[in-house]
C-alpha cells in the first residue's frame, strides 16, 4: 500500500484544472450569495440609506428568533482555532468563541466547540473569498481547496478516495486523508497512516491565532450598497457557519490532542558551563576547609559569637549548604535552566565571599603589618619596645606572686615578733 503515497500526485495533475476552475466559481458564487442581503433588507425595509447611520452600540446581539445561531450581529465576536483532533471516529476542529474581539481571545470564551473538519475549512475558504472580493481582488481558490469535498481518484487502475482531515503527526495542522468508500468513512491506513503526501499549506487553518468575526477593509462608499455593512456584520461566512454546524466540546474532548510543551533539555555548552561552575564551588568548598582547620582561636570565638547572635549554630549551616546543593540538583534534572543557575551562581558567590573572609582573617594573624602604636606624648612606639614592655610587665607580676606565696607560709615560733 505504501506505493499509494509515491505515485497519488501523479494521477492529480489531470484534475487540477478543472478543481481550481470549479471551486473558484464555487467560492465566489458562496461570496456572492451573502451580497444577496441587500434584496432582502430592502424588500423588509430593513435598508439603511447610508452606513453612518449605523449605531453599533444599538444592535441586538442576540435574537433566539433570527437564526439557529442565536446571535444576529457577529461584529465584536472573535473565533480561535485550537487544534484538530478525531472524535468519536470523525476528524473535527476544536474551536472557541469569545464575545470581545478587542481582547485578543485572552477573556474566558462563551465556549469551546467543535466541527468537522470540511465543514470548518469550507467556511474559511468562504471567509477568505470574501475578504478578497472586499479589497476589489478576485479571489482563486488553491487546488487543494479540491479535497473538502470527498474527492475520488485512481492509481494504477485502483480507485481510492481523497478527503482534508486532521494531520497523523499533530494536533495544530490539517492534511488529506486517504479513504476506502465514496463516503470517505473506511480510512485506508497503512503502517498506522492514513495520510497523503498532498501540500494542504494553502488551506490550513491559522490555530491558535485569535481571528475576527467581522473584518474591515477600505470601501468605496459609492460602489457598495445600502445593506453591504449589515450583511458582513450578520452574514461573516467562518463564524456564522461553523457556529451554526457546532457541537459541545466536554472536558474529555478538550484534553483531546493537547501536545505538551517539549522538555527543556541541557546543550553540550550548557553541560560545560554547569560542570565548571560545580568544580568550582567544590574547590571553593575544600579551601574553606582547609583555611577553618588553620584558623585561630581568637577567629573561631568571634564566629561563633557571630552565629549565636543570629540563633544558628555550624551544624545549621552545614545542613543549610547541603539542601540548596540538593534543590540545585532537582532544578537540573527537571530541566528549569534558570532556577539552576540562580542558585549555583549565588551558591558560588557566598563561597567566594566567605573564603576570602577566611583568607583576608589568616593574613592578619599570620605576621601582617601591624599598624604603628602611638604613646602618651604622640610618639610612635617601636614593635620591640612593646614587647619589652610587656615583658616587663609579666615579670613584675611574677615577683609580686612570689612575695604573696612567701607570706601565707607559717614562720617557727622563734622568729615570730
Amino acid at each position: 500500500m505504501q506505493w499509494k503515497f509515491l505515485v497519488l500526485s501523479l494521477s492529480l495533475i489531470s484534475k487540477k484544472c478543472s478543481a481550481e476552475a470549479n471551486y473558484n466559481d464555487g467560492y465566489d458564487d458562496l461570496a456572492a450569495d451573502y451580497n444577496d442581503y441587500n434584496d432582502q433588507a430592502a424588500d423588509n425595509g430593513n435598508a439603511y440609506d447610508q452606513a453612518a447611520d449605523y449605531n453599533y452600540e444599538d444592535y441586538q446581539e442576540y435574537d433566539p428568533n433570527d437564526d439557529e445561531s442565536g446571535i444576529r450581529y457577529w461584529t465584536n465576536y472573535a473565533i480561535l482555532p485550537r487544534r484538530c483532533i478525531k472524535y468519536n471516529g470523525v476528524d473535527v476542529i476544536v474551536f472557541s468563541m469569545y464575545e470581545q474581539k478587542y481582547q485578543q481571545c485572552s477573556d474566558s470564551p462563551m465556549g469551546t466547540y467543535i466541527t468537522p473538519v470540511p465543514t470548518f475549512i469550507d467556511a474559511y475558504l468562504a471567509q477568505l473569498s470574501q475578504q478578497a472580493q472586499d479589497q476589489g481582488e478576485e479571489y482563486e481558490a488553491p487546488d487543494a481547496a479540491s479535497y473538502v469535498e470527498c474527492t475520488m481518484t485512481a492509481v494504477n487502475n485502483e480507485q481510492m478516495y481523497l478527503q482534508v482531515g486532521c494531520s497523523d503527526t499533530t494536533s495544530k495542522s490539517i492534511a488529506v486523508n486517504i479513504y476506502e468508500d465514496a463516503t470517505c468513512e473506511t480510512r485506508s491506513v497503512v503502517d498506522g497512516y492514513d495520510d497523503a503526501n498532498i501540500d494542504v499549506e494553502s488551506i490550513q487553518p491559522p490555530f491558535k491565532s485569535c481571528l475576527p468575526c467581522v473584518v474591515w477593509f477600505d470601501t468605496d462608499d459609492q460602489a457598495v450598497d445600502d445593506g453591504f455593512y449589515e450583511n458582513r456584520q450578520m452574514n461573516p461566512p467562518l463564524c456564522k457557519n461553523v457556529y451554526q454546524y457546532r457541537e459541545e466540546c466536554n472536558k474529555k474532548c478538550q484534553k483531546m490532542g493537547v501536545e505538551k510543551a517539549p522538555k527543556t533539555s541541557w546543550n553540550t555548552s550548557d553541560k560545560v558551563l554547569l560542570t565548571i561552575l560545580s568544580l568550582f564551588a567544590v574547590g571553593m568548598c575544600i579551601k574553606i576547609f582547609i583555611k577553618r582547620r588553620t584558623m585561630s582561636n581568637k577567629n573561631s570565638l568571634l564566629e561563633q559569637a557571630a552565629l549565636s547572635a543570629i540563633g544558628l549554630q555550624q551544624s545549621h549551616i552545614v545542613g543549610i549548604i547541603c539542601l540548596w546543593v540538593l534543590v540545585t540538583v532537582i532544578f537540573a534534572c527537571l530541566g528549569m535552566k534558570s532556577a539552576t543557575w540562580a542558585m549555583l551562581l549565588l551558591l558560588n558567590s557566598i563561597f567566594f565571599a566567605y573564603l576570602m573572609k577566611l583568607t583576608v582573617a589568616s593574613g592578619t594573624g599570620n605576621g601582617a603589618k601591624r599598624e604603628p602604636m602611638i604613646g602618651p606624648d604622640g610618639t610612635e612606639i617601636p614593635p620591640g619596645d612593646d614587647d619589652d614592655d610587656s615583658s616587663d610587665d609579666d615579670d613584675d607580676e611574677e615577683e609580686e606572686e612570689e612575695e604573696e606565696e612567701e607570706e601565707a607560709k607559717p614562720k617557727p615560733v622563734g622568729e615570730l615578733t
